[in-house]
């Protein structure tokens, strides 16, 4: 095994240093190393990349590797003349060189292997030229997923209680620790103050303002991990009380309400818990509850006055505060008008559809009377007619005169011959009476009724 000494390291910076006053020729070999320091994951492999070139003839190259940590002396890991690997037998499974360059393997990583990595390179030529270069390796362990905690965990009112939420994290190494506030980072503040390595949030007092959506994210070089929402929980108000109402004109804190209506009025604040809501009405200098809950209905014709002075009081049973609203009902005589106007256009549709049914009831009684009636009432008109009204209805048969027949005429049918015993057969002369005709057809006649007048300016 190679010893390499801190003597020999000593007098081979001199050499490189004294070629490179004298001839210049150090300055021909270029190392090309990483300048920022390497961040390995524990179990993990980890590749060195380091390159060299050279404008000079060589016969001989040869690579060295060495280990230190801190407040040590640096240990020899592996080494190589012109490919020929010599490496420590204590490190010979762990530690590969890697040709044609200098870059070295490191598998599997341990956190004891977290320290700088020096690589020199020697060129033999006509003369030797040398180079050295050293490397910083961080070995992290990744983080997993933290968690928040809240205390107390039931819950704070404003302006009274503080809350704590406190971050932790089962694996990780070199852990950075940020607080989330709905997506965004959260900042110090005059009620924000964090612990030294900010994974404790105190929120002091607490406020509604600090209510929202809080997580923990904490970091490393080679990962990142957040935790679940957390919302604590913060009792405060009753906030903006106000008064809404489903009808009626809302000027400032009086609604005005037409008479005959009903209006409904719905009371809320903004409160954590909810609020309990109790209605208050004013009379004669003297007030008492009406109704509980958030919603009030108000009949404007029961009313006993016409200008009613209400109180909405909103009460928080776990903050202790409470707010209370004033408004007024002005009841007016315009919803009368419309009570009397819809009570009109009832009436007027009343007496139209009575009609209607009436006048539908008279025809269809008219038209069964109608339909089985006539021939009976017929027959015994003829009965009780007297014998000098068939006389006349024969004496102006003739048609002699237009101003004999004017008159009043019935057209009279006779269903059964037999029971019109009285009738002469002069009256039925004109006709086609055959004698053996069959007595159940009809026959018509026409009776004649002449008016005074006309009959005697045709005697004259």
């Amino acid at each position: 095994m190679l010893s390499w000494s801190p003597l020999a390291n000593f007098f081979w910076n001199l050499q490189c240093k004294i070629y490179f006053l004298l001839v210049g020729v150090c300055s021909a070999l270029k190392l090309t190393v990483p300048s920022h320091t390497i961040h390995g994951i524990e179990g993990q492999p980890l590749h060195l990349t380091v390159d060299y070139n050279f404008n000079a003839t060589a016969s001989e190259i040869q690579i060295i590797w060495l280990f230190e940590r801190p407040q040590s002396n640096p240990k020899y890991l592996l080494g190589s003349v012109n490919q020929t690997v010599v490496p420590d037998l204590e490190y010979q499974h762990k530690f590969t060189l890697i040709p044609p360059n200098a870059s070295l393997m490191i598998n599997p990583l341990h956190t004891s292997d977290e320290g700088n990595y020096i690589v020199k390179v020697n060129v033999r030529g006509n003369r030797t030229i040398a180079a050295s270069g050293k490397i910083q390796v961080a070995v992290d362990v990744p983080v997993t997923k933290p968690t928040v905690h809240t205390e107390p965990s039931s819950g704070v009112v404003e302006y009274v209680g503080n809350i704590t939420l406190k971050c932790t994290v089962d694996k990780g190494t070199r852990i950075a620790y940020q607080w989330m506030k709905n997506g965004k980072h959260l900042h110090a503040g005059p009620n924000y103050i964090f612990s030294s390595n900010n994974a404790t949030l105190l929120i002091v007092p607490v406020v509604k303002e600090d209510i929202g959506n809080y997580s923990c994210l904490v970091s490393n070089p080679i990962s990142a991990m957040e935790s679940e929402i957390i919302a604590p929980t913060i009792y405060y108000g009753p906030y903006e009380l106000r008064v809404k109402s489903d009808k009626g004109l809302n000027i400032g804190a009086v609604f005005t309400v037409d008479l005959g209506e009903v209006i409904l009025f719905d009371c809320s604040a903004d409160s954590n818990p909810p609020n309990t809501y109790s209605w208050i009405q004013r009379d004669d200098n003297t007030t008492h509850v009406i109704k509980y809950g958030p919603h009030l209905e108000v009949v404007s014709d029961k009313v006993a006055q016409k200008t009613i002075d209400y109180v909405c009081c909103a009460f928080n049973n776990v903050t202790g505060k409470q707010d209370e609203t004033h408004f007024t009902v002005v009841v007016t005589s315009i919803g009368l008008e419309k009570l009397a106007q819809k009570g009109k256009s009832l009436s007027s549709l009343a007496v139209i559809t009575g009609i209607s049914l009436f006048l539908i009831l008279a025809m269809t009684f008219l038209f069964l009377w109608k339909r089985y009636q006539p021939h009976k009432v017929i027959q015994q008109k003829l009965q009780s007619r007297p014998e000098a009204d068939y006389r006349k209805a024969q004496a102006f048969s003739g048609h002699e005169s237009a101003s004999d027949d004017f008159g009043i005429y019935e057209f009279v049918a006779f269903p059964d011959l037999a029971s019109g015993s009285r009738v002469s057969s002069q009256s039925v002369r004109g006709s086609d009476f055959v004698p053996d005709q069959d007595m159940l057809s009809t026959v018509y006649e026409v009776i004649c009724h002449v008016p005074d007048h006309p009959q005697q300016d045709h005697q004259q």
